[in-house]
């Protein structure tokens, strides 16, 4: 199962050429880029782990792309997010969010449904093992 979680992510996967471009156009809007990693896809992890510092005050994607290359290097099994932080009066908030890279077996989420009292219905995603993890 795909994990669709940021944008561009009901897209193909993007390349290094495509991430690049994507970056380059967040520096150029002055955002801050961050790369953020995790075992733990879950929708509602918003806590991944971070490598290094935000990058501030970057001109060229290319100091973030050496910088994904590294953490692809040592966390190439687990998912990793490039993010754009707009630090300006009013937005002060991640302005763009996506996918670089993926584990082998990606995690599979179930939604189960549960009855309560009153009628009401109470949704939980619920984390199955990735099919094909044991291989």
């Amino acid at each position: 199962m795909k994990l669709t979680q940021g944008c561009f992510s009901f897209l193909p996967d993007l390349t290094d050429d495509q991430i690049f471009k994507q970056v380059q156009y967040c520096l150029g809007n002055g955002w801050a880029v961050n790369i953020e990693f995790t075992d733990d896809p879950h929708p509602r992890n918003t806590y991944w782990e971070m490598w290094g510092l935000p990058m501030f005050d970057l001109q060229d994607a290319a100091g973030v792309m050496m910088e994904l290359a590294e953490c692809r290097r040592v966390y190439g099994n687990k998912y990793i997010r490039i993010s754009g932080f707009d630090s300006s009066h009013g937005w002060e908030s991640v302005r763009i969010s996506f996918l670089v890279n993926r584990p082998p077996h990606e995690a599979e989420f179930e939604l189960v449904r549960q009855e309560v009292g009153g009628r009401a219905i109470r949704y939980t995603t619920v984390r199955r093992p990735a099919a094909h993890a044991s291989t």
